[in-house]
C-alpha cells in the first residue's frame, strides 16, 4: 500500500523536497520551522485586480499551506487604499530557491533585506544560529510583528527598524546577503558590506523585466558579479518603486507595420538583452485568446502598442516599435540566449550586464531619429 502523502506544512516541505528545491539538511529546517505562525491574522490573496481578504480561517491555512504568496500587508498599512500589495509571506518555492543559490554553511553571518513577517529570519536561525543573522525592515508596523512573532517561536536573530537599501554597516563584513524585495540597481553599499568570497542573492525589476534572480559573488575589491538565475516575482524595495509614467500624446499616433509577434517579446532572456540596450523603455503585456498584446513605454512619453496579428502603432516622438523590433533581431543574431547567459557585475562605477562572460558588455542602444 501506497503511504498517505502527509497534509498541511509537512505536505508543503516534502512537496518542495520532491521536487529538487529543498537539500536533506533545508529539508529539516522547514520541517521545524512551520510557515503558519508568521502569518498575521489579517491577510490577503493576490487577486487579478487588487488583493482579497481571507475571510475564513480554512482559507487562511489553505493558502499558508499551499506554494502561493500570502499577502500580509496592502497599501504601505494605511486604511482606504486601492489594495496594492506592499509586503508579503513570500511563495515558498521561491524562497527555498533562493536560500539555496545563497550557498549558507556553518560559521556564516547572512544579512537579509526586508524581515516582512519573519519567516526567512526564522529558517536562517534555525539553519545558523541566531546570533549569525541580521535582518532590516523599512516599515515599523512589519517591525514590530516579525520580532514578536519570532520571539514568540524561540528566535532571536538580530533585527533593526530601517531602511534596507543601507544595509548594516556597523555588523559588516557578512558573508551572504539576501534581499527579499526587487531592486531596481543593486545598491553598491550592500556590495562593499559582503567579504572575499560573499554570495549576495537579490530579485531585480527594470521596466522591461518581469523580475530577475541574480547570485552575485564579490571579489574582495568592492566588486560583485555572477549571473542571472532565472525569473523571479517580488514587491519593490520602497527607495527603488518606479514613478508613474508619463502622459502619452495621443494625437500623435501612427500605424506601422509589425513584423514580430509581440509573444516572441515575452521571455526573460529577451527581457534582459531589451532592458539593457533600450534602458528607461517599459513592457507591460496582457495575454489574449489568440496571442498577446504589449504596451511600451519610456520616460519622455513616447510610446507603442502592438497586438498579435495586427499593426502596432507607435505615439511620440520616438520610433519606439522600430527599435525595439531591431533590438529583437539583434537578439536573435546572437543565438535568443536564455536568461542564465546573462550576468551582472556591480562596482562603484555602476552595474553592467553581459552576456556569456564579464568582458562582453552590453552597452544601451543609440537613440533612433525622432520621428517626424
Amino acid at each position: 500500500m501506497t503511504p498517505s502523502r502527509p497534509c498541511g506544512h509537512a505536505g508543503l516541505v516534502e512537496d518542495l523536497y520532491e521536487r529538487g528545491l529543498l537539500d536533506e539538511t533545508w529539508r529539516a529546517v522547514w520541517h521545524a520551522v512551520p510557515r503558519e505562525p508568521f502569518i498575521p491574522r489579517t491577510a490577503w490573496r493576490q487577486g487579478p485586480v487588487r488583493c482579497e481578504p481571507l475571510t475564513s480561517e480554512a482559507d487562511r491555512l489553505a493558502l499558508i499551506h499551499a506554494d502561493e504568496p500570502v499577502v500580509i500587508q496592502v497599501d504601505d498599512g494605511e486604511p482606504g487604499g486601492p489594495g496594492v500589495a506592499t509586503s508579503s509571506n513570500s511563495q515558498p518555492s521561491m524562497v527555498a530557491r533562493m536560500l539555496c543559490l545563497l550557498l549558507v554553511d556553518g560559521g556564516h553571518r547572512v544579512l537579509e533585506i526586508g524581515t516582512a513577517s519573519g519567516y526567512v529570519a526564522a529558517l536562517l536561525s534555525r539553519r545558523l544560529g541566531d546570533v549569525a543573522v541580521y535582518s532590516v525592515e523599512i516599515d515599523p508596523g512589519l517591525a514590530h510583528h516579525a520580532a514578536a512573532t519570532l520571539r514568540a517561536a524561540g528566535y532571536t536573530p538580530n533585527l533593526a527598524c530601517a531602511d534596507g537599501a543601507w544595509g548594516w554597516p556597523d555588523e559588516a563584513p557578512f558573508d551572504r546577503i539576501v534581499a527579499t524585495c526587487a531592486l531596481r540597481t543593486v545598491p553598491h553599499q550592500l556590495v562593499r558590506q559582503l567579504g572575499p568570497g560573499g554570495v549576495l542573492v537579490a530579485p531585480l525589476v527594470r521596466g522591461f523585466w518581469s523580475g530577475a534572480l541574480v547570485q552575485l559573488t564579490a571579489d574582495g575589491t568592492g566588486q560583485a558579479s555572477g549571473r542571472f538565475q532565472g525569473g523571479a516575482a517580488y514587491m519593490p524595495m520602497r527607495a527603488h518603486r518606479p514613478p508613474p509614467p508619463p502622459p502619452v500624446d495621443q494625437t500623435s499616433r501612427r500605424s506601422v507595420r509589425a513584423r514580430v509577434d509581440p509573444r516572441e517579446l515575452l521571455t526573460l532572456g529577451f527581457a534582459l538583452y531589451a532592458g539593457t540596450r533600450l534602458p528607461g523603455v517599459r513592457m507591460v503585456h496582457a495575454d489574449r485568446a489568440d496571442g498577446a498584446q504589449v504596451w511600451l513605454q519610456d520616460e519622455d512619453g513616447s510610446a507603442a502598442t502592438a497586438v498579435t496579428g495586427e499593426d502596432a502603432y507607435e505615439y511620440g516622438a520616438r520610433g519606439l516599435w522600430g527599435e525595439v523590433q531591431r533590438v529583437r533581431d539583434e537578439y536573435v543574431a546572437l543565438g535568443a540566449p536564455g536568461a542564465r547567459d546573462f550576468g551582472l557585475t556591480v562596482s562603484d562605477r555602476g552595474q553592467q550586464v553581459w552576456l556569456h562572460d564579464p568582458g562582453r558588455v552590453i552597452e544601451p542602444a543609440p537613440l533612433s531619429e525622432p520621428v517626424r
